[in-house]
C-alpha cells in the first residue's frame, strides 16, 4: 500500500498531467482559457477573484520554498528552524484563510448570480470540489498541527520524500510515519494535478509572452471632412437627410 500510494500514485499523476497538458494545447487551444463570467457580473468578482488569487499564489510560493528548498540551505543564510517554522506558519495560516474566503465568494457567486450559473459546467463544479478539498485540508493539517498541536516539521518526512520522485529514488516508508491529515491532503493534491489539465486551471500554465512580440495595434481615427466624390459621414444617432421644404405656387 505504501508503494502504491507514495510511489505508483504520484508518478501516474504527474504523467496525466504531463500529458493531458500536452493535448489540451495541441487539440484544444480555443478552449485553452479561464471562460471568464465577468461580462455578466463584477461587483462580487472584484472582491472574490483578487482575494482567491492572492491566497493561492502565497500558498503556491510557501510550498514551494517548503518543498524543494532543503532544510540545510535555510539554515546555511541563517534562517533557524524556529524563525522559518513560525513564518511559515503565520503567513500560510493567512493565505490558507484568503484562498478559502476567496474560493466561498467566488463559489456563492456562480451559484446565486443566474448568469453565471447557467454557465457553470459539471466540469467547473467537481473541479471545484477537488480544490476546496486541497484548500480545507491543507488549512486543516496546518491549524491542527502546528496551532492547536506541539507541531509538526514536515521538511523531515515530506519534503526529503517530494525531492526524491524528481531523483526517481522514492522511499515510500518515510511517508508511512507522515501524520493521517498530511496524508489525505498529499493524495488530493495529487488527484488535483490529474485533474488540472482537462478543467479551466489550465490557464495557469498561460503567460502572455506573446505580447512582447506582438507588433503595435494601429488605430486611425475618423475622419469626419467630406471628400470629393464620397457622400459625407454623419454620427450614427443622427437621422436620414430630410429633403428641403419648397413653398407651394400659386397661393397668397
Amino acid at each position: 500500500m505504501n508503494v502504491l500510494l507514495w510511489v505508483v500514485y504520484p508518478y501516474v499523476a504527474i504523467a496525466v498531467l504531463a500529458g493531458g497538458l500536452i493535448w489540451r494545447y495541441r487539440y484544444d487551444k480555443f478552449g485553452w482559457t479561464t471562460r471568464s463570467s465577468q461580462l455578466y457580473e463584477t461587483a462580487v468578482l472584484r472582491w472574490g477573484s483578487p482575494m482567491f488569487h492572492f491566497g493561492i499564489l502565497m500558498v503556491l510560493v510557501g510550498h514551494i520554498g517548503g518543498l524543494l528548498i532543503p532544510k540545510s540551505w535555510t539554515e546555511a543564510v541563517g534562517v533557524t528552524e524556529h524563525t522559518y517554522h513560525l513564518m511559515a506558519v503565520f503567513v500560510g495560516t493567512i493565505a490558507g484563510f484568503c484562498t478559502l474566503i476567496g474560493m466561498a465568494i467566488l463559489i456563492a457567486r456562480r451559484r446565486l448570480t443566474g448568469p453565471v450559473f447557467a454557465a457553470t459546467t459539471r466540469n467547473d463544479k467537481s473541479m471545484y470540489v477537488v480544490l476546496a478539498s486541497v484548500i480545507v485540508l491543507g488549512l486543516w493539517t496546518t491549524v491542527r498541527a502546528n496551532i492547536a498541536g506541539d507541531g509538526y516539521d514536515y521538511r523531515e518526512t515530506i519534503s526529503p520524500w517530494f525531492r526524491s520522485l524528481f531523483y526517481l529514488s522514492p522511499d515510500p516508508e518515510v511517508m508511512a510515519a507522515v501524520p493521517i491529515g498530511f496524508q489525505i491532503h498529499i493524495i488530493a493534491a495529487f488527484a488535483l494535478f490529474a485533474f488540472w489539465p482537462f478543467t479551466r486551471l489550465v490557464h495557469a500554465f498561460s503567460a502572455p509572452v506573446g505580447y512582447l512580440t506582438r507588433p503595435y495595434v494601429v488605430y486611425r481615427s475618423r475622419d469626419l471632412r467630406p471628400r470629393p466624390g464620397l457622400r459625407a459621414t454623419r454620427p450614427g444617432w443622427e437621422g436620414p437627410p430630410q429633403a428641403p421644404a419648397t413653398r407651394a405656387r400659386g397661393g397668397r
